[in-house]
């Protein structure tokens, strides 16, 4: 059998799977819910998922549906997409970030430590971001000192991804300030149930609260559980960051590009189906959305035949940004006034929920969440086009 009739023949059968699996209804299940409901929700889903093999096609073989081509993965994506899933947004840091670093990164005795608590549903999150560090990573002062075999935490992350409800935390601390601000940072695994952390949820705009602080107090760490060597931590961050590349993004495209047909539904619900300046939006809309789906696969390709160049993901996220704005833009215009007082609020929500004001707000974070535009854009200049860095500071008059 062919590759090619390999991989129609696993999407035949992950589509047959999806078909007979994906809750029904889950999306209306979904909002309004309290957490614990939330949780329960994406604890069944992600069960299910990782018993098909279908939730870590990207783990090595030997791991429940691991050992995956990046062509096999594609497929799955694309299915799960087409499908209308649910996304494991609360499993997601633990699936990829957490799991990418342990297998690239972490020792034996790490891996077997930690990978099958993730399968058997441990949640994690990531404590990177600071209130004076985001995109400006290296500038993080939560500190680490190092007292016999454990080290000692104290400071301060924001921005983490349902750190509410983690087990875990991939967190990278400073451990010395003597040198460049990269070198001084060393990567730990935290419990997030050790003494001294604690953990306050961010109310957003939207009503939910997908971040939260995480506030360190004397909490130990042992040393056992630093990935990499002290100080190496901020190479180790990059191949945490770049786990979240290329297939998520196939996934994120091809969910908007099914998502279409909620554009069509709020035309047609508001009478504007012939309407022809409408219809021109649309038409663009449609464009740009079918130039993300061709540059992720442009670039998964580039992944699989090992012609991926520096900068490549950052077109690829930089532009997928753009496209979900303006999908969700023309969505919150159509739908109206009365659009913009929907109550509802669905938990967990990323975008494409068809409520149009709470899927518009939600387009922003994909314009700082991995990166944001303007650290895309000066990779994109500095890595790809080799134009001139930019000057650490501007002197004016």
């Amino acid at each position: 059998m062919t590759a090619i009739e390999n991989t129609e023949a696993l999407r035949s059968q992950v589509r047959a799977w999806l078909e007979a699996n994906v809750p029904a209804g889950w999306r209306e299940a979904m909002t309004g819910v309290d957490q614990d409901s939330f949780v329960a929700a994406q604890r069944e889903w992600f069960t299910k998922l990782s018993e098909a093999g279908f939730a870590t096609p990207h783990w090595p073989e030997g791991w429940p549906g691991g050992g995956r081509t990046l062509a096999e993965q594609k497929v799955i994506y694309e299915e799960v997409a087409r499908a209308d899933a649910p996304r494991l947004i609360l499993y997601f840091v633990a699936l990829y970030h957490a799991a990418c670093t342990l297998l690239e990164c972490g020792t034996q005795a790490q891996q077997d430590k930690y990978l099958p608590g993730i399968l058997k549903g441990e949640i994690w999150c990531q404590g990177f971001s600071e209130p004076n560090a985001g995109s400006d990573l290296a500038s993080l002062k939560t500190k680490a000192v190092l007292k016999g075999d454990k080290y000692v935490i104290n400071g301060q992350k924001t921005w983490s991804t349902m750190a509410q409800y983690a087990d875990r935390c991939l967190l990278l601390c400073r451990t010395d300030n003597s040198g460049p601000p990269q070198a001084g940072l060393t990567y730990l695994l935290l419990d997030m149930k050790s003494p001294g952390v604690s953990v306050v949820p961010i109310d957003q705009i939207t009503g939910d609260d997908e971040f939260a602080e995480i506030f360190f107090d004397d909490v130990e760490v042992s040393i056992e559980d630093r990935i990499g060597e002290e100080g190496q931590g901020w190479a180790v961050a990059q191949a945490t960051l770049a786990s979240e590349r290329g297939l998520t993004l196939v996934e994120l495209s091809q969910r908007m590009r099914y998502s279409l047909t909620m554009l069509a539904q709020t035309m047609q619900a508001r009478g504007l189906t012939d309407d022809p300046v409408v219809r021109r939006e649309l038409g663009g809309v449609i464009a740009r959305v079918d130039g993300a789906c061709a540059l992720a696969d442009q670039y998964l390709l580039k992944r699989i035949t090992h012609e991926e160049v520096v900068g490549d993901a950052s077109l690829v996220k930089l532009y997928y940004a753009k496209a979900l704005r303006e999908f969700t833009r023309l969505g919150r215009r159509i739908a109206g006034l009365e659009g913009q007082f929907d109550p509802a609020v669905m938990r967990g929500a990323t975008q494409e929920t068809g409520m149009w004001t709470l899927d518009f707000m939600n387009s922003y974070n994909w314009s700082i969440a991995g990166g944001s535009n303007e650290i895309q854009r000066n990779i994109i200049s500095e890595r790809m086009l080799q134009m001139p860095r930019e000057p650490k500071s501007w002197k004016l008059g």
